[in-house]
């Protein structure tokens, strides 16, 4: 997998999400999302965030927020979203295709990362029916390991991973199904709405 394949999945992803984020009403703009106390305009406004800040205003921000980069997240993004136009937010994605940021763990691979997830989180809220392409989710899939699942909050720990619609499978122990996006999602610290998760152990990875 090249760099120039994950950079141009990163460009057409985000182009995607700004078109769908415009076609969305303003009751969806202010609904729930997978991401715990964020409505769809939060995560929006989260993730243009590396595009429209500087390292010295991340520096700042870090620091008001005593160290602590998810209290730092969390400020930025409802400040951000009350700031901002729901088209605005729609345009920081779509006019920043090609910008090259990246998080600050694993590289461009994690940068498309950041995108899929966050456009899941709220898609999958909403109950919206879309396929993230299956060449995008399968780089994805590829860099999933126990401890990058422990670092978003995951336990995987007794769980086989294994997709319902493409060849993937992933750990040892009880077996989780489900469409590849969603077992993405999961090995992403997420919780899904029930009916998207099969096996006997599923309630651990389903909201309450």
């Amino acid at each position: 997998m090249t760099q120039t394949t994950v950079e141009a999945a990163i460009a057409a992803e985000r182009r995607e999400l700004a078109d769908l984020l415009d076609g969305l009403t303003a009751e969806q703009w202010e609904a729930p999302t997978l991401c715990a106390g964020w409505r769809v305009r939060d995560v929006a406004a989260h993730m243009s965030m590396g595009f429209r800040y500087s390292l010295p205003k991340i520096a700042a921000e870090l620091f008001r927020a005593r160290g602590n980069i998810h209290r730092m997240a969390d400020r930025c993004a409802r400040r951000d979203a009350a700031a901002a136009s729901t088209g605005e937010l729609a345009d920081h994605l779509r006019d920043n295709a090609h910008h090259p940021w990246k998080p600050p763990v694993g590289g461009i691979t994690s940068a498309l990362g950041h995108d899929v997830v966050h456009g899941l989180d709220i898609t999958v809220a909403l109950g919206l029916d879309r396929r993230v392409p299956e060449d995008r989710v399968r780089i994805l899939l590829e860099k999933v390991t126990l401890k990058s699942a422990a670092f978003f909050g995951a336990d995987l720990s007794g769980t086989e991973l294994r997709a319902d619609d493409l060849d993937w499978s992933f750990g040892t122990g009880t077996p989780l199904s489900g469409a590849a996006q969603d077992l993405l999602l999961v090995a992403f610290g997420r919780k899904l709405p029930p009916g998207r998760l099969h096996g006997e152990r599923h309630d651990r990875f389903v909201t309450g």
